[in-house]
């Protein structure tokens, strides 16, 4: 950390170069003895990925940014201002501090939150960072937090934790074993030293394996942000063996949809063809693999079982985009180049034996436009073509 980048001229510098390329600015050199141009760069280069991201630190003066790679890989001020929600107590020990965004936003909850960050540089930058946010009940510690659990008697009243999902050889991981740690050797340490622990993971991990692989879990939260999924948030508690919750929330820029159930509780459901109005489901729900309880609760109609897609008469209320169907059409190119405006169209392929880019190519036409075009196969086993309108 090279305290001199605080130093306002620097910091100016750095605000005012905002909306200028890098790469033209590698090329002019440093103006300041003591900071190199390629420092100035990644201090620049990690803001602007905050604009979004972390409004806060954006919008406030003197942060300190690592490099843009740290900034990719935390929480977003969203998820973390979520995540803080779900517990509360005297004390929480975050075992994978980083930049220290869930840990600020722990924060707000917890009379002491402790910071583990076994990078020196980041638990340092985070330091700084946390004083200039003016939150002062947060200790770093510049330790790994498995470490540091088994040097301390201290019970917490929540322990979170969030594994690395690379593998030595930077590919993703895909279950939580492949994770650093590997929860599944720790969870029993874990339960020592409290007894309730959330950990996040990866979006790409199988919820029912998942489950499988750890111990008493509680709730299962998928949240995305614009249609996205950003985390997957298992909640654990000691000894806990009853049915898991699964809740799920989608953050969008005017609204917020949750859509909450038991994991594995046996729904009605219930098919038909299609009828006025299509409904589907939002990127959480998908993940979550709630199907038959968004069928039941909302009592719509599904397509097929494997088509994630619902009808029904009557206008509702959805966590999801909403269509009136106009049409339906067999897959005929000829016919489809007829009824589309500018031979352009907004193309979803669900459960259907072409992929979006085979259609485009088959088909020719091109993407965006105002009108639908769901590929899907139908409970009485049709491939057909819903032509569709959205609507708000």
């Amino acid at each position: 950390m090279n305290s001199a980048i605080l130093q306002q001229p620097a910091q100016t510098f750095i605000k005012e170069n905002l909306t200028i390329p890098t790469s033209k600015l590698a090329f002019k050199g440093s103006p300041f003895d003591g900071i190199s141009i390629q420092e100035l760069v990644s201090q620049i280069e990690s803001k602007k990925k905050c604009d979004v991201k972390l409004p806060t630190w954006f919008k406030t003066d003197g942060i300190y940014y690592p490099n843009k790679l740290n900034i990719e890989q935390t929480s977003s001020e969203t998820t973390a201002v979520y995540k803080a929600n779900l517990v509360s107590g005297q004390s929480l020990i975050d075992l994978t501090g980083g930049f220290g965004v869930d840990s600020f936003a722990f924060s707000s909850q917890f009379k002491q939150v402790f910071h583990c960050e076994i990078n020196r540089e980041l638990s340092e930058i985070a330091t700084h960072n946390f004083t200039i946010l003016g939150v002062n009940n947060i200790k770093t510690i510049a330790i790994d937090g498995l470490e540091y659990l088994k040097q301390t008697n201290q019970i917490f009243d929540w322990i979170y934790i969030d594994p690395s999902r690379r593998a030595d050889n930077f590919n993703r991981v895909f279950f939580i074993n492949q994770c650093q740690p590997d929860l599944t050797q720790y969870l029993d340490f874990l339960f020592e030293h409290s007894n309730r622990i959330l950990i996040k993971l990866s979006p790409l991990l199988d919820l029912t394996k998942t489950i499988n692989d750890l111990k008493f879990v509680k709730e299962i939260h998928c949240v995305a942000v614009q249609n996205e999924v950003k985390e997957l948030l298992f909640s654990l508690e000691k000894n806990y063996l009853k049915e898991v919750a699964v809740k799920t929330i989608n953050f969008e820029k005017q609204i917020i949809h949750k859509f909450d159930y038991q994991f594995n509780k046996q729904s009605n459901i219930n098919y038909n063809l299609p009828l006025k109005y299509l409904y589907e489901p939002n990127a959480a729900i998908y993940k979550s693999g709630g199907f038959t309880q968004i069928s039941e609760q909302f009592n719509l109609f599904k397509l097929h079982p494997n088509t994630h897609l619902f009808t029904s008469d009557d206008f509702i209320d959805f966590p999801g985009r909403r269509f009136r169907i106009l049409r339906q059409l067999p897959y005929q190119k000829q016919l489809l180049r007829k009824i589309i405006m500018d031979n352009k169209a907004n193309i979803s392929a669900r459960n259907f034996p072409e992929t979006v880019a085979q259609i485009r190519k088959k088909t020719g036409i091109k993407d965006g436009g105002v009108q639908y075009l769901f590929f899907v196969s139908t409970s009485d086993k049709k491939h057909v073509v819903l032509l569709c309108e959205k609507l708000g």
